[in-house]
C-alpha cells in the first residue's frame, strides 16, 4: 500500500480570514491599552479645569476622542469586511476585500502610534518649552482628523466636567473645630463633674 498525502490548498478567501483575525485580535489589545491612555486624559481634563486651564483641558478631551474614534472606526471597518469575507462568491469581492485590509492595517498604524505610553499623556499637561511643543503638535494632527460632530461631542464633555469641577469646589468643608453646642455641652458637664466631686469631699470630712 502506497502513503497517499492529500494537500488543502490555502485559497484567498482563508487567507483573508486569517487576516481579518489577526487584524481583529490586535484591535482587541489596542483597545486594552489606550484605555489605559483615556481614562488618565479625563483625569488630566479634571485637572486642568481646577486650576482654569481650560485650554489643556480641551486639548486632552480632543486627543481623548481621537483615541476612541479610531477604535470604533477600526471595528467598523473589520465588520464590514467580516460580511464581504463570508460571502459565496468572494471572488466577486476579492479586490474589496483586499483594499479593506490594507485601510484596517493603516488605521491600526495609526492607533499603535498613539500609544506612545502614559509619558505622552501627561506631557499635556508640562509647562517645559518641549511640553508646549509637544502640545501644539497634537493640536494641529487633531484638527484634521476630528470631524465637527466630535468636537461638539468633545464640547459637551468639557462642559460636563466643568459642572461637576465647579460642584466639588462649592461642596462645604467639614468644619475642624467642634461645634459651640457640643463644646457647651461638655463644659457643662465638666462643671458638674468637679461641683460633685467637692460636694463628696466636703460630706466626707468628720465633724
Amino acid at each position: 500500500m502506497g502513503n497517499t498525502n492529500s494537500s488543502h490548498k490555502v485559497s484567498a478567501q482563508d487567507r483573508a480570514i486569517l487576516d481579518l483575525k489577526i487584524q481583529r485580535d490586535k484591535l482587541r489589545q489596542y483597545g486594552k491599552r489606550i484605555t489605559v491612555l483615556t481614562n488618565r486624559e479625563t483625569e488630566i481634563a479634571k485637572e486642568c479645569l481646577a486650576r482654569d486651564d481650560r485650554k489643556r483641558a480641551l486639548l486632552a478631551l480632543r486627543r481623548k476622542k481621537y483615541q476612541e474614534s479610531l477604535l470604533i472606526k477600526s471595528e467598523k471597518e473589520l465588520d464590514q469586511l467580516e460580511q464581504l469575507i463570508s460571502q459565496v462568491e468572494f471572488s466577486l469581492v476579492q479586490k474589496d476585500v483586499l483594499f479593506g485590509l490594507q485601510q484596517g492595517t493603516q488605521v491600526l498604524q495609526a492607533i499603535n502610534k498613539e500609544m506612545g505610553g502614559i509619558e505622552g499623556v501627561e506631557k499635556l499637561m508640562g509647562e517645559t518649552e518641549e511640553a508646549r511643543a509637544y502640545q501644539e503638535e497634537i493640536s494641529q494632527m487633531l484638527s484634521g482628523n476630528l470631524s465637527n460632530q466630535d468636537e461638539d461631542e468633545v464640547e459637551d464633555e468639557l462642559a460636563a466636567l466643568q459642572r461637576e469641577t465647579q460642584r466639588l469646589q462649592n461642596l462645604p468643608h467639614a468644619p475642624k473645630s467642634k461645634l459651640p453646642e457640643r463644646q457647651n455641652e461638655e463644659q457643662s458637664q465638666e462643671i458638674q463633674y468637679q461641683e460633685g466631686g467637692k460636694t463628696k469631699a466636703q460630706s466626707a470630712i468628720p465633724a
